[in-house]
């Protein structure tokens, strides 16, 4: 049995999980992870933009994940969604991208042009 200090712990750390996946944004990263999109690293891309967030301590982006984006070959793919700008999709996005992505795309509003698979509309 644990102690009241540690299930406060456990609930603080699953709602700062929660948070990540869900409730209010302005900016949303979707990861696709169909089996093509896992089998290339899409896992290890969406833990390292979970890690980013929790590290930035912003408040104002969520994570969610999507099936195939029909391109396995691309794979992993994410699509950046912000407030105020046209949508951009990403492909072959592994740890390394996934931070670069993060710091100028997410944090900085540059966008990343050597990931680019497409920009504008999504069929997410």
């Amino acid at each position: 049995m644990k102690n009241l200090e540690e299930l406060k712990i456990m609930r603080d750390k699953a709602q700062k999980d929660l948070a990540l996946r869900s409730g209010k944004h302005n900016i949303k990263i979707v990861i696709g992870m169909g089996t093509c999109g896992i089998a290339a690293g899409a896992r290890e891309t969406m833990n390292e933009f979970l890690n980013l967030i929790l590290k930035s301590e912003r408040n104002d982006i969520v994570v969610t994940a999507s099936g195939c984006f029909g391109f396995c070959v691309q794979e992993p793919m994410v699509h950046i969604y912000a407030e105020d700008q046209i949508p951009v999709t990403y492909h072959n996005v592994d740890v390394e991208a996934a931070r670069l992505i993060f710091d100028e795309h997410v944090l900085n509003n540059k966008v990343v042009e050597q990931y680019i698979f497409q920009r504008g509309k999504t069929n997410e």
